[in-house]
């Protein structure tokens, strides 16, 4: 009997006993930890290994070292784990540069001189939504987000609401990442409502907000163009002319913004409220400018159609241009007229002298002589 216990006791210290699962969530290229602990001791022998994938073996390590002989391809040189650790109990896995393939559910096999273990941890991957465009083509405006996991929902909304039918299908397409690209095209047929287009999933969302177009009238020397007046905090801005153009783009408050070589001359600053400060315009920069800024979760599209009107300034000195110009062209006409005037009565007397020297050179000459007789 003493025997028997003995022995069961024995085989009971080498069985390994199964912990229930862990899960953990990782965010989609980027570094995770898989945790894994057990009681410390000599001998060490660890074996992790992708269940789902069909007990793949993905890093071992014993002898003191690590064992990657036997390591799947996929998992190559994106494993390891915390050595100066192990001793302690730590067999945590460090995986680098996680892909959607990696999900799964994981086997951390751990054994000592003190016994075996088994535990599971499940794995889940995520590629938050990150951003939300919003793009004109036409009469149509266009909500797409990219590189998203799980499969991202897609929402439209005006402000104030409106009975407009939102109930059309996103399209949807995957990438070879095995992430979701969405997008949703909506005509605008009411310019006066504001319209929001909202992307999420089970753990991230954000939304774009395309605000009607605002009438601005603006002067040739100096104009000043609003940005939305929400209390929304900048991380991105960009400004924009004619939906395609950018003016120039800003990532900070405390960053310079950089503009663009061919607005150089117009772009005087931007304001702490994001506002766009121009000079030296003309009838070419009429137009549409957006200011599209941004925060961690909401993007606003503000636009403003710009026209210019002339300062009194220039308007004066103008008027005195197209005075002195037309005065200027009416003497020139007046002298070639008088030109044309003298050259034409100075080619008629010229006509009139030859006509009468040709007369005198044809008429007979006079004689007092009486003529001679005829000879019978």
């Amino acid at each position: 009997m003493t025997r028997c216990l003995a022995v069961c006791l024995l085989i009971g210290n080498f069985l390994s006993p199964a912990v229930g699962n862990t899960e953990v969530s990782c965010v989609f290229m980027e570094s995770c930890i898989l945790p894994c602990s057990f009681q410390g001791g000599t001998d060490v022998v660890i074996h992790w290994i992708h269940v789902t994938a069909g007990d793949v073996q993905i890093h071992s390590y014993y002898y003191n070292t690590d064992q990657l002989a036997h390591q799947d391809q996929h998992f190559k040189g994106r494993t390891s784990m915390f050595k100066d650790q192990i001793s302690r109990g730590n067999a945590s896995l460090q995986l680098a540069e996680v892909k959607i393939q990696d999900q799964g559910r994981y086997k951390c096999y751990t054994s000592t001189i003190r016994g075996n273990k088994e535990s599971y941890i499940n794995l889940k991957i995520n590629a938050p939504v990150e951003r939300v465009k919003l793009e004109p083509v036409e009469n149509k405006i266009t909500c797409s987000s990219e590189m998203i996991y799980p499969e991202p929902e897609l929402t439209w909304s005006t402000s104030p609401p409106s009975n407009m039918n939102f109930d059309m299908k996103p399209e949807v397409q995957r990438t070879e990442e095995l992430l979701y690209n969405i997008s949703s095209s909506l005509i605008l047929s009411d310019p006066d409502v504001n319209y929001t287009c909202t992307v999420s999933t089970g753990s991230s969302r954000k939304r774009a907000s395309w605000f009607k177009p605002i009438s601005l009238v603006g002067s040739f020397a100096e104009t000043v163009i609003q940005c939305s007046d929400s209390n929304t905090k900048i991380t991105d801005l960009i400004w924009r002319f004619n939906h395609t153009e950018i003016i120039l783009i800003q990532t900070r408050p405390d960053v310079p913004c950089t503009v663009s070589e061919r607005w150089k001359q117009q772009v005087k600053g931007v304001s702490e409220s994001a506002s766009l400060l121009l000079q030296n315009l003309s009838s070419h920069h009429e137009g549409i400018y957006s200011c599209e800024l941004s925060d961690a979760g909401e993007t606003l599209i503000s636009n403003n159609f710009l026209r210019i009107k002339e300062s009194p300034a220039i308007s004066s000195r103008l008027f005195r241009a197209s005075v002195i110009a037309a005065t200027a062209a009416s003497v020139l006409l007046f002298v070639l007229a008088l030109y044309w005037t003298n050259k034409k009565g100075q080619q008629e007397n010229n006509r009139m002298s030859l006509s009468a020297e040709t007369q005198m050179n044809t008429v007979p000459k006079s004689t007092d002589e009486a003529p001679s007789p005829q000879s019978n």
